[in-house]
C-alpha cells in the first residue's frame, strides 16, 4: 500500500509520532506539511496528516508564532496543516486518518487538532476519514509519554488492515 504521512511539528514530538506511524504502515513516506504539495497525493492509497493540538483545535498562525516565542525550534509560522487543508482538493478520494499530539494533563479537555482535521476533511473535501487518534506529550515542548511511539506503530499498523478500506 502506497501510504503518505504530512505532518507539522513545532517541538519534533508530532514528527517523531509521523515517523512511528510510517514505519507501522510499512515504510511509508513521510514528508513535513510546509514541503507537501497537491501533487504528494499522486498514487497515494491512504493519507495520515497529523499536528499539534494548539487552543483545542489545529495551529493557527498565532500559536505557532506563540511557540516559537516560547522556544519551539520547529515547524514554520506561514504554513500549518489547517492552511495545508485548506488547499487540498474539494473532493477527496483516498481515505485518511488524522492524529495530534496532545499535553496529558489535559487530555480529558475537548477539542483537539485530530478531530478539528476530521471535522475539515469531511465538511470541505467529503474525505472518508477511516481514523483519529491522539498522542500525549508530558508538558507542551514534551517529551512523549512512554510508549506513545509503540502505539503510533501499532496505530499506523492497524490501518493498514484491509476491512479499513473494504
Amino acid at each position: 500500500m502506497e501510504a503518505l504521512v504530512v505532518y507539522e511539528s513545532m517541538w519534533g514530538n508530532t514528527e517523531e509520532v509521523a515517523r512511528a506511524v510510517a514505519r507501522g504502515l510499512g515504510g511509508a513516506r513521510v514528508v513535513e506539511v510546509g514541503a507537501a504539495t497537491e501533487q504528494e497525493l499522486e498514487g497515494v492509497e491512504l493519507l495520515v496528516v497529523g499536528g499539534p493540538t494548539h487552543a483545542f483545535s489545529m495551529s493557527r498562525a498565532s500559536t505557532r508564532r506563540d511557540a516559537h516565542q516560547k522556544g519551539a525550534p520547529r515547524g514554520g509560522e506561514e504554513v500549518g496543516v489547517r492552511e495545508w487543508l485548506g488547499r487540498l482538493p474539494k473532493r477527496l478520494e483516498v481515505p485518511i486518518a488524522t492524529f495530534d499530539t496532545r499535553v496529558a494533563k489535559v487530555a480529558k479537555l475537548p477539542g483537539s487538532a485530530a478531530k478539528g482535521a476530521e471535522r475539515e476533511l469531511r465538511r470541505h473535501h467529503r474525505g472518508r476519514v477511516v481514523g483519529r487518534e491522539s498522542f500525549y506529550v508530558e508538558d507542551m515542548a514534551g517529551p512523549l509519554v512512554r510508549g506513545e511511539l509503540e502505539r503510533a506503530e501499532a496505530w499506523g499498523r492497524a490501518l493498514t488492515d484491509v476491512r479499513v478500506f473494504g
